[in-house]
């Protein structure tokens, strides 16, 4: 059986939690422009990364990237 291709963009924009579980989180959208206007602690909450929740979006997302790994592997 040969390997399947993994999508760049999609492994590059999702994580797996550490541990049994193994969530799949992503970044919060809207982080890139637009935040001068924007308060501190609004901006520093970009930096969290949120479970992925709908059980779609997680089917999709391991068929994308089949090998996406624990961060810090």
């Amino acid at each position: 059986m040969p390997k399947i291709k993994t999508h760049k963009a999609t492994a590059k924009r999702f994580r797996l939690t550490k541990g049994g579980k193994g969530k799949l989180m992503r970044t919060k959208q809207g982080k890139s422009h637009l935040r001068r206007k924007k308060s501190m602690r609004a901006k520093r909450l970009y930096d969290e990364m949120i479970p992925v929740e709908t059980k779609g979006d997680i089917r999709r997302v391991r068929r994308l990237a089949p090998y996406l790994r624990e961060k810090g592997k």
